[in-house]
């Protein structure tokens, strides 16, 4: 019990913290316009273009903040508020997209390594649920050798989602560099306006970092009880 609530309920904590953060950051300067009243589409494209990405597709999307760039099939997709506004907000989390097809056209390392390891985060994580309901309602029907089996099965699976978010890090935080970088360059944003980019985009880095911590944190957690088990 003291292992679990040292490591997984701080780590909890800090999700749930990360999570309000960039809602409350994001609601914060969705209502910032602007002076230049460009659209995020419009900054996504200037940002691309300025790069020499021109076959990179900008769609609106449904949802809140579900905005992504899918490199396999060359989209940028922004949220109906980010690809139609002129927020700080807006700006900020279309450039950090545009950052994204920026270092797939570049060949950027941390972005190669994380996008080689999504077939493998993918199968751990649908194997992920099946391990844990058996070693939780199938502990009196296994064996103690078995039983420790499953559990290195779940450290082997944690092993690769951590190291995932790990290399999600830099990637996700060189994109905002970029961003920052682009929108000032190419006078999209004036320096007074930069302070609302900056606190869009560090807020979101927090959920990447809450992420990372809590995957580790439950990587250790079943490596100690693996590690009683033997003792």
């Amino acid at each position: 019990m003291i292992p679990f609530l040292l490591l997984i309920v701080p780590t909890f904590i800090l999700g749930l913290w990360a999570q309000m953060k960039v809602g409350s950051t994001y609601r914060k300067y969705s209502q910032v316009r602007s002076r230049g009243g460009i659209t995020g589409a419009e900054a996504a494209s200037y940002v691309m273009r300025q790069a020499g990405i021109s076959d990179v597709d900008i769609v609106a999307i449904r949802g809140q903040l579900t905005d992504h760039y899918d490199p396999r099939n060359r989209r940028l997709a922004l949220s109906q508020d980010n690809y139609h506004g002129t927020s700080l907000a807006a700006l900020g989390v279309a450039a950090h997209e545009a950052g994204h097809a920026i270092q797939h056209h570049e060949k950027y390392a941390p972005l190669e390594a994380r996008m080689a390891l999504v077939p493998a985060t993918s199968f751990a994580s649908k194997a992920l649920p099946v391990l844990l309901i058996v070693s939780i309602f199938g502990a009196g029907f296994i064996g103690f050798a078995t039983s420790n089996m499953i559990i290195l099965g779940v450290i082997a699976i944690y092993l690769v989602l951590t190291l995932f978010q790990l290399i999600t890090l830099p990637v996700e935080f060189d994109a905002s560099k970029r961003a920052r970088e682009h929108l000032l360059g190419l006078g999209i944003i004036q320096a007074d306006e930069r302070h609302g980019v900056v606190q869009t985009l560090n807020a979101a880095g927090w959920t990447y970092v809450a992420a990372f911590v809590s995957s580790l944190a439950t990587l250790l957690y079943y490596v100690m009880i693996f590690v009683g088990n033997r003792d």
